[in-house]
């Protein structure tokens, strides 16, 4: 079976970032965090937009630009491999493009804030689609990925028991439009191995 990547989503001058990716990897060897993203420092987004103004580009020209069209096609691909996203507040803009583009894949999704926030919103409520939670600290972050774990069956002794979870996992968008499926179960997955 092939880990659960999590991808962390969050603000390059966020320095928490890494910290929680660590104590994430922790938690499992089922996991593979994600936060390659964040090794550029706190000013990339600022040094690019400076570059590319030197050069006389405009803000369009310059997501059309190689620096732009690379490191966005860097950070696609692994939010397109990613199974879970953890997105940690604070968080702008591409944090929550991020988050919404991954819920919108029918994936599980968690919002970490370190305490309430002083202003609600109400649309944070997208993050409970496909199982995801807001989390008010690093504790309940983790037992809601580990829950996670369980519910996917990555704890499991069989590996008929693992395939199963992981089908009806990848499988849940597609309940969810066709109209009701059974569940595949263990014994399923051995017959279709064992014949």
């Amino acid at each position: 079976m092939n880990k659960k990547v999590v991808y962390m989503i969050g603000s390059l001058k966020n320095g928490k970032i890494p910290h929680i990716a660590k104590e994430i990897r922790e938690l499992s060897e089922e996991f593979e965090v994600f936060d390659d993203w964040f090794s550029p420092g706190p000013e990339a987004d600022d040094f690019w937009r400076n570059y590319e103004k030197v050069r006389g580009s405009t803000y369009k020209q310059a997501l059309r630009n190689y620096a732009g069209t690379h490191i966005f096609d860097f950070d696609k691909h692994h939010i397109d491999r990613a199974d879970i996203g953890v997105l940690v507040m604070p968080a702008g803009k591409s944090g929550h493009m991020e988050l919404g583009y991954l819920i919108g894949r029918c994936k599980t999704c968690f919002v970490f804030f370190e305490e309430e926030p002083e202003r609600w919103d109400v649309m944070y409520q997208f993050v409970f689609e496909n199982g995801g939670d807001l989390c008010f600290s690093k504790e309940e972050l983790f037992d809601e990925l580990k829950k996670l774990l369980v519910k996917l069956g990555l704890d499991a002794q069989s590996k008929y028991e693992k395939i199963a979870s992981e089908m009806n996992y990848h499988n849940k968008c597609a309940r969810a439009t066709l109209g009701e499926l059974r569940e595949v179960t263990a014994e399923d997955v051995k017959k279709m191995y064992e014949g």
